[in-house]
């Protein structure tokens, strides 16, 4: 029983979204007020960049907790404070800083609202511990699906869904069609422990740090081509 527990929780999503967090946002007010954010990450949310993520259909939640970690991060720099919470974002160093909460959820409700448009994944090997290449669609498909069970890593699906959709109730994000560059990015932040907001029992820095480089990349490919 304490394995089945511990696997749950190390089941949890890209990010946590810590409890109490509401999103009352406004679809058609958060359109005009996520005007600035096109020039990055397209006006409908599909960037046409690997480096900028998609933020169409990631869920209310979601949005909404990442906008507030990043805002709070620039917040405390602003003020020569160490950051205890949020999440460094140096792109978005001062956009969201003088953002009521009342701004941030019109925003993360329009982003919400949009249809992802998918990344595709693509052919490639990589070359795993043992020195081998094998087919990164497989290695992806497998660790997504079923996990690690040799080094501690559940399968994605528990919260992000079988097709990769997430569960935006439970504030689990939606990973399918994001850039692979934009995933792999994250999930080396969360190992390297430059990425923090994952709460405090630290699920995907828990989760990331059991994932090979050759699993991470395997991984990214594979999601970006879910639908």
């Amino acid at each position: 029983m304490k394995h089945i527990l511990s696997n749950a929780l190390f089941s949890v999503g890209l990010v946590l979204i810590a409890p109490g967090v509401m999103a009352n946002g406004d679809a058609t007010a958060g359109a005009e007020k996520a005007a600035v954010c096109g020039a990055c990450h397209g006006a409908d949310g599909n960037s046409l960049a690997p480096n900028f993520p998609k933020l169409a259909g990631l869920g209310e939640k979601y949005l909404l907790k990442q906008l507030k970690d990043i805002r709070d991060w620039d917040r405390e720099q602003d003020a020569e404070k160490k950051p205890q919470t949020g999440r460094a974002v140096l792109e978005m160093t001062g956009l969201l800083s003088a953002l009521s909460d009342q701004d941030l959820a019109d925003i993360a409700a329009h982003f919400a609202s949009q249809t992802t448009q998918l990344s595709g994944s693509q052919k490639l090997e990589v070359q795993v511990n043992s020195g081998i290449k094998v087919d990164a669609l497989e290695l992806g498909e497998r660790i997504y699906r079923a996990g690690n069970k040799a080094t501690g890593v559940p399968a994605c699906t528990g919260c992000h869904a079988p097709d990769g959709k997430g569960n935006a109730a439970a504030s689990y994000p939606r990973l399918s069609g994001q850039y692979p560059d934009y995933i792999e990015k994250q999930l080396r932040a969360f190992r390297a422990g430059d990425r923090t907001n994952d709460g405090d029992q630290m699920i995907m820095r828990s989760v990331a740090d059991r994932l090979s480089d050759a699993e991470i990349k395997a991984l990214a490919n594979y999601i970006a081509g879910l639908h």
